[in-house]
């Protein structure tokens, strides 16, 4: 599969929030915020904070060996999970839910970035060792944001009547028929029958989510080395006892995004201020906030209730009834994993920047933030709508009324502006202002808003006069749209609505391939691929 790509800066896209331009751009402002600039320096400097940290290396190793207890490692798993014992081994992750079916193309990207980055940094700082590993988010009990995907514009939902976290779901036969439905769509091209033979082979009746979701992301990259980290593990939860009994003693977690908070910048939006203590319990059908009711602990929506002392027993008797909420689970997969880079999107990295005392509070090393990798993919049908129109890449990002008045204005035979009339008659005002000024000095004011009137009609005048012209130009506008509809679905980033399989149905693994070999490890743009 031939490709090219083109890098732009996410500023240029328009699609990402101030916070995130203004942290990539490294706006002094955020700097109180995070610990390490996305350099190869400041990767050292989290090597040194986090050779500080004293990581349970051989707890890690026993979870992983027991999730894969049941897959055979490949010769790269089998290397990366045996060089995690020592200490001068370190994580890359990025994190995410179990979306059915991988969910958004997005979620691909940062799996690949996280195994480029840590292959690059093997390169360059050879006397460390550097593994990947995706965390999986398996007790997210959104179900209405990981239950469905979108395919060539349609939406493709799991109906089902089960509650709790989406990883502990099982796969129904509603699962398995929306499998059906779908290959109806991918099955005419090469690679069709393949990715639904996986998705297949992955979700059966019966298993969880978690686990289906483990066999996909394992299938489709195992052969990087990719190592998974589920957290819903008694082991796990074993381990971050102390930082649930510090939460549920102190309220530690929120006090201190309260205090970040209050210090960012009015420019920026918070992004997650959290709740007074921030866990959830749960159980197999329900993962439900705990809430501090005078001297009692409720668990909200049930009738569970709990004084501190058992609470805490509970804590000791059945650590994975208790699920750490967006605040928390950064500092679990920090203190499970010897990290040094965490790579998430936009708005993953906004609410990281308001944990940094968090980390703090329970000395649990703050890595290098990262923003993911993102594409977008134009096959030859659309190259070729792009050339016709004489478009620059990077001005697909505009909207589309703009592009198509920039489009118009470029090559209309008419004059559209009226740039020379509007200096013409600036300067016809200022003489009458001059006139009039030297009669009453109050009629200067009564010119400047005449001036302002005819000015405002003026222009007016030339939206009108680009607008008749536009209507001479609806061939264009019709592949301006087709344009927006493939590389801009929902008016959203491609990569923030479709899903992998009618990619991989076109290309099979070489649109994987394709990916890697774009993305890049500290570099933090979006790239255009061309077919």
């Amino acid at each position: 599969m031939n490709t090219t790509a083109q890098f732009i800066s996410y500023k240029q896209t328009g699609y990402f929030s101030k916070m995130v331009t203004d942290y990539i751009a490294g706006e002094e402002k955020l700097l109180p915020f995070y610990n390490h600039p996305v350099t190869k320096e400041g990767i050292k400097a989290a090597i040194e904070k986090r050779i500080s940290f004293p990581t349970d290396r051989q707890l890690l190793v026993e979870i992983l060996s027991r999730q894969y207890q049941d897959v055979e490692l490949n010769g790269r798993q089998k290397n990366y999970l045996q060089q995690l014992s020592s200490d001068n081994t370190f994580t890359i992750c990025t994190a995410h839910q179990p979306n059915i079916f991988t969910g958004y193309l997005y979620f691909i990207f940062k799996i690949l970035h996280i195994i480029k980055l840590a292959e690059e940094l093997q390169i360059e700082i050879p006397a460390h060792n550097f593994v990947p590993v995706y965390y999986m988010g398996s007790e997210d009990a959104d179900l209405d944001e990981l239950g469905h995907i979108f395919i060539n514009g349609e939406k493709f939902e799991w109906a089902t009547k089960q509650t709790g976290a989406v990883g502990r779901m099982k796969v129904d036969k509603a699962l398995i028929q929306l499998i059906e439905t779908i290959s109806g769509q991918l099955l005419v091209f090469p690679f069709g029958a393949e990715i639904i033979a996986l998705m297949k082979q992955c979700y059966k009746v019966e298993v969880t989510i978690e686990q289906a979701t483990f066999k996909l992301v394992n299938e489709l990259f195992a052969a990087y080395g990719l190592l998974i980290l589920l957290p819903d593990s008694d082991l796990v939860k074993r381990a971050f006892i102390p930082v649930i009994k510090k939460e549920l003693t102190t309220g530690f977690s929120h006090k201190a995004v309260e205090e970040t908070v209050s210090q960012f910048p009015a420019v920026y939006k918070a992004q997650a201020s959290g709740r007074e203590i921030n866990l959830f319990y749960l159980l197999d059908n329900k993962r439900e906030r705990i809430e501090q009711s005078g001297d009692a602990f409720v668990i909200v929506n049930t009738t569970l209730k709990f004084t501190l002392q058992q609470l805490l027993q509970e804590l000791e008797d059945h650590p994975e009834r208790f699920s750490p909420n967006v605040i928390l689970r950064p500092v679990l997969q920090e203190f499970i994993l010897p990290g040094i880079a965490f790579i998430g999107g936009g708005g993953e990295i906004a609410y990281w920047l308001e944990l940094k005392k968090v980390f703090e509070a329970v000395e649990v090393p703050y890595p290098m933030l990262i923003v993911r990798n993102s594409f977008m993919f134009v096959n030859k049908e659309f190259q070729g709508i792009v050339e016709k129109l004489k478009l620059d890449y990077s001005a697909l990002f505009k909207p589309a009324l703009e592009q198509i008045n920039q489009l118009v204005q470029r090559d209309s035979v008419v004059q559209l502006g009226l740039e020379k009339e509007k200096q013409q008659l600036t300067d016809l005002y200022e003489q009458l202002k001059n006139i009039s000024g030297s009669i009453d000095v109050t009629l200067k004011t009564h010119t400047s808003a005449l001036f302002t009137q005819a000015l405002n009609k003026i222009n007016a005048l030339e939206k009108k006069m680009l607008s008749a012209e536009r209507k001479k130009f609806e061939a264009q506008q019709r592949k301006v749209q087709k344009l927006r509809k493939e590389l801009f679905p929902n008016n959203n980033l491609q990569e923030r609505v479709v899903n992998i399989m009618p990619f991989y149905a076109v290309w099979g693994k070489d649109f994987i391939e394709m990916i890697f070999n774009d993305s890049k490890g500290l570099s933090q743009e979006l790239g255009i691929i061309l077919e």
